[in-house]
């Protein structure tokens, strides 16, 4: 097989929090459906923090938990010890890379794009994710919304590789 196409799927706040404890400190309904969208049919590859704070298997994708505990297991989740396993094991031409920080940070460098959400609130929280750099990243796609209904406004934007 061909070298997979490697997308991160992230909603980061304008101030960078991704993230506090085990939740995320917004709920966008249109990011959910665009997210189970973008990811249906793809292997997810993600962390173990990031697996038990799903409200449950995600229908349609195969959950690659990467985790350095080499005795952790769950129910229809497919164990990962390495990147390289992680990417054996999703053996698709698209895989999907959902989080958390250090699992975003692992991949960056060998990932091919970044579908972002990007939320206009500054909350607080504790996981945050730097910006991505332009030298290396293009935006390619852009879907601005506004706030509403005690929403926080967003965009929907696609970063390529250069």
């Amino acid at each position: 097989m061909n070298h997979p196409e490697i997308i991160l799927f992230l909603a980061r706040a304008d101030n960078g929090v991704i993230g506090d404890g085990d939740s995320i400190p917004w709920r966008l309904p249109e990011d959910q459906r665009r997210f189970k969208r973008m990811t249906m049919g793809k292997p997810m590859i993600m962390g173990r923090k990031t697996f038990d704070s799903l409200p449950g298997l995600l229908p349609g994708r195969r959950h690659i938990v990467l985790t350095r505990d080499k005795k952790w297991q769950a129910d229809d989740a497919e164990v990962a010890t390495s990147i390289k396993n992680a990417l054996k094991i999703a053996n698709a031409p698209h895989i999907a890379v959902i989080g958390g920080a250090e699992i975003y940070k692992a991949f960056l460098k060998q990932a091919d794009r970044i579908e972002l959400t990007e939320v206009h609130l500054k909350p607080k929280g504790d996981t945050k994710m730097p910006a991505f750099d332009d030298a290396i990243w293009e935006e390619i796609a852009r879907e601005d919304h506004d706030a509403e209904n005690g929403k926080p406004g967003y965009s929907f934007v696609t970063l390529k590789r250069k």
